[in-house]
């Protein structure tokens, strides 16, 4: 089980690397063999997978994202505990609400992220 301070601080640096839009202070909370999983790999890269594999191939889409999307600000709502997971739930681009549920390595780095946003925001990708 993580604890509700590791999961707070993960969490919370997360969000805070992301509204720097400091790419490398985002890609640092990475494992190399990273999985993710979002609806915005469908829209911003025409994948139908929704899925991207590896750190390498991760950044380069997060640079698309911060390009596509220079206002990008997260709000944290919430962050929630689990076994060797947590999950941050957020307000994202476009004011969608999004939860993004991170399993975690030994090293804490995030091995695989899904992300979830609520089914009426979807359409506004």
């Amino acid at each position: 089980m993580i604890s509700e301070d590791k999961a707070k601080t993960i969490g919370q640096e997360w969000i805070e690397s992301w509204n720097r839009h400091d790419l490398d202070a985002i890609m640092s909370h990475y494992a190399e063999e990273i999985e993710f999983i979002s609806p915005f790999i469908i829209k911003l890269l025409g994948d139908a997978s929704g899925t991207i594999k590896g750190k390498e191939a991760l950044r380069s889409y997060f640079a698309k994202g911060l390009d596509t999307y220079p206002e990008l600000k997260f709000e944290l709502l919430q962050i929630l505990t689990g076994v060797e997971s947590l999950t941050v739930y957020y307000r994202s681009v476009k004011e969608m609400l999004a939860a993004e549920v991170m399993v975690l390595d030994s090293q804490d780095k995030i091995a695989k992220a899904i992300v979830h946003y609520s089914a009426n925001s979807i359409s506004k990708i």
